[in-house]
């Protein structure tokens, strides 16, 4: 069975697919951009402003699903410019503990939607 998480505290999906999706005690937590909250409105003054917002929307989901950072088992970032990973993970760094974050891949790749610099999707376990 599996139950859908919504909090209104990350941005709506904009299209067929729902924030996250809990089956059994994994939570799959679709793609996050740096939208802020109940706007239209993106973060893109940088890079750093940028992953933080997803990082936010990202806690955001994981807090509807009673999970924190410390759930978290993997995660894909997805990049439009590999030469911003060093700054990317400064940030994505101060959300996790280097003794227990996740797997992870990043991957450059040529566009994301609404022309985002970012884009980061994670599974939990309970």
């Amino acid at each position: 069975m599996k139950k859908i998480i919504f909090t209104e505290k990350a941005p709506a999906p904009i299209g067929p697919y729902n924030q996250a999706v809990l089956a059994g005690d994994t939570l799959y937590i679709s793609g996050q951009v740096a939208f802020v909250p109940g706007t239209d409105n993106l973060i893109l003054d940088n890079i750093e402003a940028e992953t933080d917002q997803v990082m936010k929307n990202l806690k955001a989901i994981l807090e509807a699903a009673d999970m924190t950072f410390e759930n978290v088992v993997k995660s894909t970032i997805f990049i439009m410019n590999m030469g911003d990973f060093a700054r990317i993970n400064s940030v994505y760094g101060k959300y996790f503990s280097e003794t227990t974050a996740p797997a992870r891949e990043t991957v450059q790749v040529a566009t994301l939607p609404k022309n985002v610099n970012i884009e980061i999707s994670m599974i939990a376990v309970k």
